[in-house]
């Protein structure tokens, strides 16, 4: 059975195709630049090296019909044609409270994810955008929802209610519902594996830094509580994203220069964050550049941020009273060496340690890290992230009529046998040029070295 999986964004779509039987991944890639101009393709087939087209597509259609004709390409694809495909997952940021776990969509469900669009503006709609683009290119297959929601589910009443009239929640839904949930649920599993635990033994503090930012306090192998809320504007400071605020500003600034809701809402998830504070910048890359050329806005801006992660870091500590590790994933936690350790510089109160050379080490996608101390008490990991294959297995959880919440359900990368072909591949080349990567991946507990 073969699956493809695909997660639409505002101006990219990713993709996957995934043979289950064989439990392999047989190639991946992402359209970008999707609206904006400039369209191109990545594809990757496991064992060949990674191709480039370049094509424009005006739309989350022209997208995928790209991605389709890679797929079958005679000369790159990995099918004989489009029938071979048993199901398509998809990623949906926005959920809200009545999913908690993957569904089969239907145009009653597609409707529901229109309808929460307000919630994740930036999201929801391309989302919705792609599905629909899909199901027409491809109908007759089942095409599977995955939240990124639905991994916060198990929060409690007393993590997911904000202090505001009951009724707000009763009537309109107003709570704290989390994101990067497909993210997250695939790190807290493999820190699992790479502690040598079960999940439900493991207190977590998970750390996705992208564009978008996430933390998560998993406790006892399930979300626990999360830094963003009601929508993906809550929390750290993110690329565009202003995270945690006064309310109070929101009313005078509308005060003082008259701007209408819409308006603030560009303005908090568009012109702020990081680009709020340069100016400008929003890569993470090019920020730390004109930082060290002495650019005072670029320097504050990573002050802020790393900050702000530090003092969640301390507070989920607090919190779960008891952490076995803290993970660092998705583009810039797998990536930047100088926001982990300026967040976690600070942290010996509550016996974190990192090894300051390991962690400079650490700047892959392609395989797991251990920047752990020696003197640690708590493990410190850099796990790259996997949204596709919790995608994959989803789709054969809804197909197979499974009900098990994604935090009870056993997925196959929670086997410690379990590998990733296109990653392996791709790390073995890193490795070429900086031997040293090797000494800091990550060990399994109880199985011989991976490398």
């Amino acid at each position: 059975m073969k699956i493809l999986s695909l997660n639409s964004g505002s101006s990219s779509v990713k993709y996957q195709v995934h043979d289950w039987d064989k439990r392999k991944v047989l190639a991946r890639g992402i359209v970008e630049r999707v609206k904006v101009g400039g369209s191109f393709c990545v594809h990757e087939v496991t064992g060949k090296p990674r191709v480039r087209v370049e094509r424009e597509c005006p739309d989350h259609e022209d997208a995928i019909v790209l991605i389709e004709e890679m797929l079958v390409s005679p000369k790159h694809g990995v099918l004989k044609d489009l029938s071979e495909i048993a199901a398509v997952g998809h990623r949906v940021v926005h959920g809200g409270e009545k999913f908690a776990r993957s569904v089969i969509v239907t145009d009653e469900i597609l409707q529901t994810f229109k309808d929460l669009s307000d919630l994740a503006p930036l999201h929801n709609p391309p989302n919705v955008q792609g599905i629909e683009a899909a199901r027409k290119l491809m109908p007759g297959i089942p095409h599977v929802a995955v939240m990124d929601t639905a991994w916060h589910q198990t929060m409690h009443r007393s993590q997911y209610l904000y202090a505001m009239p009951y009724e707000w929640y009763t009537e309109y839904g107003i709570r704290r519902y989390g994101f990067h949930g497909t993210s997250l649920l695939y790190v807290a599993k493999r820190a699992a594996v790479l502690l040598g635990k079960k999940p439900s033994e493991c207190n977590l503090i998970s750390l996705h830094v992208g564009n978008g930012v996430s933390a998560n306090a998993v406790k006892n192998g399930r979300s626990f509580d999360t830094s963003m809320g009601l929508t993906p504007l809550e929390g750290l400071v993110m690329g565009t994203r202003a995270g945690d605020h006064d309310a109070g500003i929101v009313l005078y600034m509308m005060g003082r220069e008259g701007y209408t809701p819409d308006q603030i809402n560009a303005i908090l998830n568009n012109q702020s964050g990081l680009k709020g504070i340069t100016g400008r910048y929003v890569d993470r890359r090019e920020i730390i550049a004109e930082a060290e050329k002495g650019d005072d806005r670029c320097q504050l801006a990573i002050e802020i941020e790393t900050y702000r992660l530090r003092k969640y870091i301390g507070a989920y500590a607090a919190a779960l009273g008891k952490v076995d590790a803290i993970v660092w994933t998705a583009g810039v936690g797998e990536m930047s060496p100088l926001v982990r350790r300026k967040a976690m510089d600070g942290l010996e109160i509550f016996g974190v340690h990192y090894d300051k050379a390991k962690n400079e080490l650490a700047r892959t996608r392609n395989a797991e890290m251990d920047i752990t101390a020696p003197d640690s008490r708590v493990k410190v990991l850099v796990i790259p992230t996997d949204d596709e294959a919790v995608f994959v297995e989803d789709v054969v959880k809804v197909l197979n009529g499974d009900h098990i919440v994604e935090a009870e359900y056993r997925y196959s990368f929670e086997d410690p046998s379990y590998r990733n072909e296109i990653r392996d591949l791709a790390f073995e080349e890193e490795c070429k040029k900086n031997p040293a990567m090797k000494e800091v991946r990550a060990r399994i507990p109880g199985t011989n070295p991976a490398d």
